[in-house]
């Protein structure tokens, strides 16, 4: 199917030669508007417009296979393993070389003459030793007493009477020892006399008493310094033979 040209048209008339340019550009747009959509369903029955995407889209293709070539990223090789140290080989320990063995002496067999001796009891255990506490340690010794000496008759210097014997305990045979207990002043002067134990007779006690109350006596000292004390004293009355 062929387009139309403007050589087609019939001849125009007088009354339209002034409006034939308008006229020939209506027929020109209305005519280039036929022609395509003529050409188009043409192309379509063809198949040109076929091809025409047929080879649109191998460009396309194209275009993305011609892309440049991205630059390749290498791995990044793995850092090579730390060799981890060995521990140190323990040092073999030194075998010490056998020792010998006791051999058991061959236990001899006893006699048949012989008498079987039971073997001996084993001997008890020691007892344990006992433990000894600590002695404390022993209080300091008290100072040591004065010295005292006790009052005495004994000087010579004092020059003592013996008591007298009675002359009718001397007829009658009255005879034995009275002891007294006389307390001594501190310049040696007796100030009292009691009978401790009596000689059985009244005359006796009384005459020893008497007599001790007239002596002198040394007077007893503590520490050295004299002091009035107690001290005791036998009178023996004896009846001498002719």
């Amino acid at each position: 199917m062929l387009p139309l040209s403007a050589s087609a048209a019939p001849p125009l008339s007088p009354m339209q030669h002034a409006d034939s340019p308008r006229v020939n550009r209506r027929i020109a747009i209305v005519a280039s508007v036929v022609g395509f959509h003529v050409l188009a369903l043409w192309a379509l029955q063809s198949g040109l417009l076929r091809r025409a995407v047929e080879l649109v889209i191998p460009v396309q293709v194209m275009a993305e296979l011609i892309e440049p070539p991205q630059p390749k990223v290498e791995p990044v090789p793995p850092a090579p393993p730390v060799a981890k140290p060995e521990p140190p080989k323990p040092r073999p320990k030194p075998v010490a070389p056998p020792q010998p063995q006791p051999v058991a002496a061959p236990t001899p067999e006893p006699s048949p003459l012989a008498p079987v001796v039971p073997p001996s009891p084993p001997a008890p255990p020691a007892p344990p030793e006992p433990i000894v506490a600590a002695a404390p340690p022993a209080p300091p010794a008290p100072p040591a007493p004065p010295r005292i000496e006790l009052p005495s008759t004994n000087a010579a210097y004092l020059s003592n009477p013996s008591p007298p014997y009675p002359p009718l305990s001397k007829r009658l045979g009255e005879q034995g020892t009275v002891t007294l207990n006389v307390f001594v002043q501190a310049d040696g002067s007796p100030s009292q006399a009691n009978i401790l134990k009596s000689s059985g007779y009244e005359r006796l006690d009384e005459v020893a008493q008497q007599t001790v109350m007239r002596w002198r006596f040394v007077p007893g000292k503590r520490a050295g310094v004299p002091e009035a004390m107690w001290v005791t004293v036998p009178i023996r009355f004896n009846i001498k033979p002719s």
